[in-house]
């Protein structure tokens, strides 16, 4: 028996991964850089009510949900639907060298960018050294 099978399978199931489908939203692009003594997170969000952005840090995970939806109006019938809709969410390991408690977010023109300051602790510092007297520096033998 010979199998027929469809040239483009493999090609949707690869747009799928990389844009997703109605029932499996595609993943949230993300960038991050460090520029000085701040770390910064863009999280790339399209269309996405600002309303609807969770964003929780417990321990070092860093979690950000979101969720886009349709407009539904009456009258109107769908031709085309290839915009990824629903519940986005991605999770990052953030490390012990930054300021969870300072974190500031902001949403503009559908980016969320997520701005951390590394923690004082996790900056070099100067240690001082003094100098003792001679007792101080001699062994007991």
């Amino acid at each position: 028996m010979l199998m027929r099978t469809d040239p483009f399978r493999d090609i949707d199931r690869l747009a799928e991964t990389f844009f997703g489908t109605a029932g499996r939203p595609a993943v949230m692009h993300v960038d991050a850089e460090r520029d000085g003594d701040w770390f910064h997170v863009y999280f790339d969000l399209p269309g996405v009510d600002p309303d609807s952005i969770d964003l929780t840090v417990e321990r070092n995970v860093l979690s950000v949900r979101a969720e886009r939806r349709r407009a539904q109006r009456d009258g109107v019938e769908q031709v085309i639907s290839e915009r990824p809709m629903g519940t986005f969410s991605r999770q990052l390991l953030l490390g012990d060298t930054l300021d969870t408690e300072k974190l500031e977010a902001a949403y503009e023109n559908g980016v969320l960018t997520i701005r951390i300051p590394v923690s004082d602790r996790a900056k070099p510092r100067r240690i001082n050294i003094t100098a003792g007297s001679d007792e101080r520096r001699q062994i007991a033998g």
